[in-house]
């Protein structure tokens, strides 16, 4: 964590995609250990900003990106950053459940095998601790032998997430984590995120207006790549201070 709490902090973040500014001298803090929510009409520039935060980015052809990015202090963007190790620490769970085709275990078990840990006993009690944190260890515990793609789509969520703990990040991005699922899922989602604040800091880009409400702590209202406002979110859906923000929280545009 950096000297003022904040573990992410982002100046004058530009990025293009070839000629196309997706994003524009986006500056503004992420508060560690707590929920940061990004919201916005599609194509807005959230997603993009999101995979800015751990160089997600890199892998797309013609992307410039320039500012700064500091995640403890240290500018992401430097030439002799280790990627992976910063993908290691700040993890990434995407909209669409994504398991890779094998067992429960070998979902969980395979970001810790890829760092060197091949001990059962340790590798067991990482799959056990991940899937606990993930709120999905009482439903699968039985059944570890089982094909991730066998769980309903909810399940295979928080498979998802028990894989990006499972190599301990120390932050986890998610973009849009739960709109592909019913509600019964998207809440159990939701009490998911509010519990693991308590360990990692949280960036979520959501389109529920109701859901950023509900599970986040900070709200950042992205426009056509532009930072429109950030601010508590019970400020940013109760009184913000851009008429813009306004319009789009109480759903007259978007």
């Amino acid at each position: 964590m950096n000297r003022n709490g904040h573990k992410i902090v982002t100046r004058k973040l530009s990025l293009s995609y070839g000629p196309k500014l997706a994003l524009h001298e986006i500056s503004f803090d992420i508060k560690t250990n707590h929920v940061t929510a990004l919201i916005g009409p599609s194509g807005c520039g959230k997603s993009t900003f999101l995979r800015s935060l751990n160089r997600m980015n890199d892998l797309i052809d013609g992307v410039v990106t320039s500012g700064e990015v500091l995640v403890d202090d240290v500018d992401i963007y430097r030439n002799d950053v280790d990627v992976v190790a910063l993908r290691k620490k700040v993890g990434m769970i995407f909209q669409r459940s994504n398991p890779f085709p094998k067992s429960i275990y070998d979902n969980v078990a395979y970001g810790p095998r890829i760092n060197g840990i091949h001990e059962k006993g340790k590798l067991d009690h990482t799959v056990e601790r991940s899937l606990k944190q993930a709120a999905l260890w009482d439903e699968v515990k039985d059944d570890l032998r089982k094909s991730g793609l066998a769980l309903s789509g909810g399940q295979q969520q928080r498979l998802c997430i028990a894989r990006a703990l499972a190599v301990d990040p120390e932050v986890l991005l998610m973009d849009e984590p739960a709109s592909a699922l019913d509600p019964i899922a998207t809440a159990k989602i939701e009490e998911l995120i509010f519990e693991l604040k308590e360990k990692y800091t949280i960036v979520i880009v959501t389109h529920n207006m109701q859901q950023a409400a509900r599970v986040s702590d900070y709200t950042a209202f992205f426009y056509m790549g532009n930072l429109v406002e950030f601010d508590e979110t019970k400020t940013m859906f109760t009184s913000p201070k851009e008429k813009q923000t306004e319009d789009y929280v109480t759903g007259r545009f978007g």
